[in-house]
């Protein structure tokens, strides 16, 4: 299976050929490489419980994603015969963006090359405006698989929003279902299955998959995630996993309001707001 990454050279030709993937392998695991945390919690104990939100909020506001990586595959767990992972190369400037150090030099010595980022990187919103338009988001047919993917989605919802993340973790919440209204966090599913902890790297050795590609960067890590994810849900779940599993993060829990949007006609209706919205400034 070869990785394949997309710059901005390449971004339109990918675009094309994942719009048609999608059409059979509505299974789509995700994973991100960001800069690390700049705002760290507080070392005393606190009983808030919506904290671990605030600091996730406040870095992703601060921060810019890196890298984003989608690996696609049918119900079977089967990818396509090519073309089945992809990784987004963002534009990332080191001279002008926030970064915990630490961070940087993992991605670094994984092999991330941040000139690379800096001259030919993918903008933000033409990212955004291929992500309203290709049917992966505010799609109830797609099955978003991730594994402690709290800041994943918080960056996504970033770029698709084009702004700061909500305030409160409902609202938070309300645009996870929104946008992506069927998602399972692996890390949630190993725990309460059957006390799996530990990473996704443990995860893999226990039911024996092997990572193709350098670790740390996005695209590998989706491609594993999804294969880890099959054997999870085969092995624990009988080869279903029920509805009461989805939209529940990882260390964030779920929503807790009763006023959520899940309606066709609503996620159809702010598809097309957004999509008008995006075409009236951007365009590829």
């Amino acid at each position: 299976m070869k990785i394949i990454d997309v710059w901005k050279t390449n971004l339109n030709d990918c675009i094309l050929m994942i719009n048609n993937i999608i059409k059979t392998y509505n299974y789509v695991s995700m994973d991100t490489e960001f800069p690390g945390i700049v705002v760290h919690p507080f070392k005393f104990k606190t009983s808030n419980i919506d904290e671990p939100y605030k600091i996730l909020k406040s870095n992703v506001d601060l921060l810019n994603v890196i890298q984003i990586g989608f690996t696609f595959s049918n119900e079977e767990g089967l990818l396509p015969k090519s073309n089945g992972c992809w990784q987004f190369n963002f534009y990332f400037n080191t001279e002008k963006d926030l970064f915990a150090q630490d961070s940087m030099d993992l991605l670094v010595n994984s092999g991330v090359n941040f000139y690379n980022h800096k001259k030919k990187g993918i903008e933000m919103d033409k990212f955004a405006l291929f992500l309203i338009n290709s049917g992966l988001v505010l799609n109830k047919k797609i099955k978003w698989i991730s594994f402690h993917s709290g800041y994943d989605f918080g960056y996504l919802i970033k770029i698709l929003t084009n702004n700061f993340l909500p305030q409160n973790k409902n609202e938070f919440f309300n645009l996870l279902k929104l946008f992506f209204p069927c998602s399972y966090d692996m890390k949630y599913l190993g725990i309460y299955s059957n006390d799996l902890y530990g990473g996704l790297n443990k995860l893999a050795e226990k039911f024996k998959v092997s990572r193709i590609g350098p670790v740390h960067q996005a695209g590998s890590d989706s491609l594993l995630t999804l294969k880890v994810f099959f054997k999870l849900r085969d092995t624990f779940f009988k080869g279903k996993i029920e509805e009461k599993y989805q939209g529940i993060l990882y260390g964030l829990g779920s929503i807790n309001s009763k006023k959520k949007i899940e309606t066709i006609d609503q996620i159809n209706d702010y598809s097309e707001s957004l999509s008008a919205l995006f075409s009236q400034f951007f365009f590829f």
